[in-house]
């Protein structure tokens, strides 16, 4: 049943942005060899992002039953695979990371770190429990973007400063990578709200207006479609402006940022 459940997985890919922005940061920081060198560790974060999906859509957390374009994972099999195949996708992450020979010790102590911190109650599950205590809850504007720093932002934030691990970066580096990704972090999350408002199921890959219907605050319920949408563009402006003096090698990079937040899905 599991190995059945990761083909349907493996059927269904992803955006893939944030193994894509490991790479990108690590090639900012350290060259081509460096983007080479976080192939285990951008695996490892699709990893993490893919089990804490399958949890999420879980009737006990955001209850959904479409993912990526397809019936959700406990919906095509049931619970306890779709529980069990995320549990194991986060022990395969960590286990890529540890076994990476080509990486030092001391850059897989960092990177197990940082991942660990942002999937756990730093991060996402910390910014999960929020988000399920402020259903029905009318939040200020603070408050959402708390949960979102930890719910979204703190894996986008990791997947960067993980890259800059990959790529040697220096401690000032390592300081814009972290500020970009909680600038691009939180536009993304604010796009998102925008382009649930403007979408269809179908386009989304995912149920349209989930979180409204469900009685969440959104960026759009507070600030209005325009501004929120005119909010991200700052964010997405601010993030950019960080990298102005970092060379040609942050192409790369600068691409994904525009990807993250000029896109309708």
């Amino acid at each position: 049943m599991l190995s059945s459940a990761l083909s349907y997985l493996s059927a269904s890919r992803g955006k893939r942005l944030r193994p894509q922005l490991l790479q990108a940061a690590a090639r900012a920081t350290g060259g081509d060899a460096a983007d080479t060198l976080a192939s285990s560790s951008a695996e490892a974060i699709e990893l993490i992002h893919t089990y804490s999906l399958i949890h999420d859509d879980l009737p006990a957390m955001d209850d959904d039953d479409l993912r990526r374009g397809r019936p959700t994972l406990h919906v095509a099999f049931d619970e306890a695979t779709a529980i069990l195949v995320g549990d194991g996708l986060q022990a395969k992450a960590f286990e890529l990371i540890g076994s990476d020979d080509q990486l030092s010790a001391e850059q897989r102590v960092g990177l197990v770190t940082c991942l660990a911190k942002a999937s756990g109650f730093d991060g996402m599950v910390g910014g999960q429990g929020l988000d399920i205590e402020a259903t029905e809850k009318t939040l200020t504007l603070d408050q959402l973007k708390e949960i979102h720093a930890l719910k979204t932002g703190a894996l986008i934030t990791a997947a960067l400063v993980m890259g800059g691990i990959v790529g040697l970066a220096n401690p000032t580096q390592k300081n814009t990578l972290e500020a970009v990704g909680e600038k691009i972090g939180l536009a993304f999350q604010i796009i998102d709200d925008v382009i649930d408002v403007r979408s269809d199921s179908a386009t989304l890959g995912k149920t349209a207006g989930k979180d409204a219907a469900a009685g969440k605050s959104t960026y759009v319920g507070l600030m209005g479609l325009e501004a929120a949408e005119a909010t991200a563009m700052g964010l997405y402006e601010e993030a950019l402006g960080l990298l102005t003096d970092w060379g040609s090698d942050a192409d790369a990079l600068r691409q994904l940022l525009a990807k993250m937040v000029k896109r309708d899905r």
